[in-house]
C-alpha cells in the first residue's frame, strides 16, 4: 500500500512539471496512456472525457451517433473482410472514413456499401487501400505522427486542438471537423509539417466565422 501511494505521487508529480508546457503535457498524456493506464484511468480519464464532451462542435445527438456507428462498423466490417483486409472506422458527425488495406477492388467496394448501411451514417468516405496488411511497425509509426499532431495544435495560436479528430494510416494523415475555412488551412499546414507525413487530407465539415462565434462554450482563441 505504502509502495502505491509513493507511485501514485510521484505519477502527480510527473505530471504537474510537465503540464505547464503544452507540448509536453499531451506528450505526457500519451505515454501515460500507454505505460500508467491504472493511474490515469482513474484520476483524469473521467474528467479529460468530459472536458472534450463539453467542448466538442458537434451535437451530443451527433456525438452519440458517431459513436454508434464506429461500434457498428468494427462488429462488421472485420466479419466481411476476415483476415485478408485491416480496416479502420472513424465517424465525424455521421459522415464514415474508412482506411486500412483490403486484398482487391471488390472488397474495397464491399466493405464500402456495408458502411452506407450503417444506420446513422450521412456519407462515406472510402480511403481504403488495395495492398497487404501493414505491419506493426507501419502501425506504430502511424500513431506517433498522430501524437505529435496533436500536439503540434495544442502549441499553435488561433486554433481549438480538439476540433480536428486526426486519422493516421501509412503515412497518410486524414484531418476531420467543424472547422471554419481559416482553421482547416492552419490545421492542414500544420499536420503537412510533421516529420513523417506523406500526405494531408481534409475531410471538414466547413463553418463560417459567425457560426464560430455563436457556439456558447467556444472560448476566444489566443492571439
Amino acid at each position: 500500500m505504502i509502495e502505491q501511494q509513493k507511485n501514485l505521487q510521484s505519477c502527480w508529480q510527473q505530471r504537474w512539471q510537465l503540464a505547464r508546457r503544452p507540448l509536453a503535457a499531451v506528450v505526457l498524456c500519451t505515454s501515460i496512456l500507454v505505460s500508467l493506464q491504472g493511474c490515469v484511468g482513474i484520476m483524469v480519464g473521467g474528467a479529460v472525457v468530459g472536458t472534450l464532451a463539453a467542448t466538442d462542435r458537434r451535437t451530443l445527438g451527433a456525438q452519440t451517433e458517431d459513436k454508434a456507428i464506429v461500434v457498428k462498423g468494427e462488429l462488421r466490417i472485420p466479419n466481411l473482410v476476415g483476415d485478408a483486409g485491416h480496416v479502420n472506422v472513424t465517424s465525424f458527425n455521421r459522415r464514415v472514413l474508412l482506411t486500412g488495406e483490403v486484398r482487391d477492388v471488390q472488397m474495397k467496394a464491399a466493405v464500402e456499401r456495408e458502411a452506407q448501411e450503417i444506420e446513422g451514417a450521412k456519407a462515406v468516405v472510402n480511403e481504403l487501400e488495395i495492398a497487404g496488411l501493414s505491419s506493426f511497425t507501419s502501425r506504430a509509426n502511424d500513431t506517433l505522427i498522430t501524437g505529435k499532431i496533436k500536439a503540434s495544435f495544442v502549441d499553435a495560436k488561433d486554433m481549438y486542438a480538439n476540433s480536428v479528430k486526426v486519422v493516421t494510416e501509412r503515412g497518410n494523415v486524414y484531418l476531420m471537423g467543424r472547422v471554419t475555412q481559416r482553421e482547416g488551412e492552419l490545421a492542414g499546414s500544420i499536420a503537412g509539417g510533421v516529420a513523417g507525413v506523406q500526405k494531408v487530407v481534409k475531410i471538414f465539415d466547413y463553418i463560417s466565422e459567425g457560426e464560430l462565434r455563436s457556439l456558447s462554450n467556444e472560448p476566444e482563441p489566443a492571439h
